[in-house]
């Protein structure tokens, strides 16, 4: 691997350019040319998982947005209608729509792949774990499928977006446990809450942890899966079974804003070499998310002040990618140019 990586190295600083003057599109080259492990890296058949759950910390009033409108915009999704129809089609992703916990009756919905695991959502991780040790097994095992089908149909890179009213409390929580962040700084105001709706929701979320009476721990000797189990979203712990099997099947991870970084990072602890195959495509203005990838010590390619989620931010991320692809490929160098190397 070092000696790809040198190779690597090589033929991008021969590219008939200054050394360095491409910046972040040159460390993309060099990453995406390690993950596939050549010096002639390429995108094939992008796909998109748009992955949706109901939350049952909604129920304790953390999110401006009703639970109603979970099913109202997978339906929606359907229709070609969301923001993320709209960057699929521009960029050219397939998109697959998945429920595996939608408090609404999706069946009749063909394009909806149904892989409901509860029918109501998780558990209010207030009262109760938010899903079984069955049931997160199960949702990594559909993770893990959904990325085998896209990589079968030819796809090396993927995106993974969600929609799940209250999906940023589990986010935050997993934030606070995984890298020793003050909840404080981990929690925001999600879809839109008002200053005193974030102080409810951090009280709610101290509330949580006060009742899983963790001892005082570092990070490092927190049990991620027992943090998915009791503090997670079916929508989140799919996605984060889908970039296990991507990582193990070569492909590139393009993750968005800050419920799916907080995968990422769960993803990581379970399995370091996730890092290697992420590409960390946006910071929002979810408070916490960029004190998140400082912790993580990634740098995100855009901040265009997103907060939709759907995986939006990795979607406009895409032609930023792809642009380093053409590069490493495309390029002359300074040989075949007949330009003098000054350097």
């Amino acid at each position: 691997m070092e000696g790809l990586r040198q190779a690597l190295i090589e033929k991008i600083d021969n590219l008939n350019k200054p050394k360095g003057s491409l910046g972040r599109l040159e460390e993309l080259a060099l990453q995406i040319g390690l993950i596939q492990g050549t010096l002639s890296p390429k995108l094939c058949n992008p796909f998109h998982l748009l992955i949706g759950a109901d939350h049952g910390i909604e129920r304790e009033g953390v999110s401006v947005s009703p639970r109603e409108v979970t099913w109202q915009q997978m339906i929606n999704f359907t229709r070609g209608g969301g923001g993320v129809n709209m960057f699929c089609r521009q960029h050219g992703f397939q998109l697959h729509i998945i429920d595996v916990g939608v408090d609404y009756d999706l069946s009749q919905y063909s394009s909806i792949i149904n892989k409901k695991v509860r029918p109501h959502g998780s558990g209010n991780f207030l009262i109760e774990p938010a899903m079984s040790q069955r049931e997160m097994e199960e949702c990594l095992n559909i993770g893990c499928e959904l990325t085998e089908n896209c990589h079968k149909e030819g796809c090396n890179i993927l995106s993974i977006g969600e929609m799940g009213i209250g999906n940023t409390s589990p986010s935050s929580l997993w934030m606070h446990l995984l890298l020793d962040i003050p909840l404080e700084q981990c929690v925001g105001a999600g879809a839109g809450l008002n200053p005193q709706g974030i102080s409810h929701k951090l009280e709610v979320l101290r509330k949580c942890l006060d009742r899983l009476a963790l001892p005082p721990t570092p990070s490092t000797a927190i049990n991620p899966t027992f943090v998915m189990q009791q503090l997670g979203g079916l929508e989140m712990v799919t996605a984060v079974g889908a970039m296990l099997r991507a990582t193990e099947l070569g492909m590139i991870i393009l993750v968005d804003g800050f419920i799916m970084s907080a995968c990422a990072l769960m993803a990581i602890r379970l399995r370091p070499e996730v890092k290697n195959n992420t590409i960390f495509c946006h910071v929002g203005d979810e408070s916490g998310h960029k004190r998140m990838l400082d912790a993580m010590g990634v740098k995100p390619l855009l901040n265009l002040g997103l907060r939709l989620g759907e995986g939006t931010g990795a979607l406009c991320a895409y032609p930023i990618v792809e642009s380093a692809v053409r590069m490493i490929n495309e390029m002359n160098n300074f040989d075949n140019a007949n330009i003098t190397k000054y350097f």
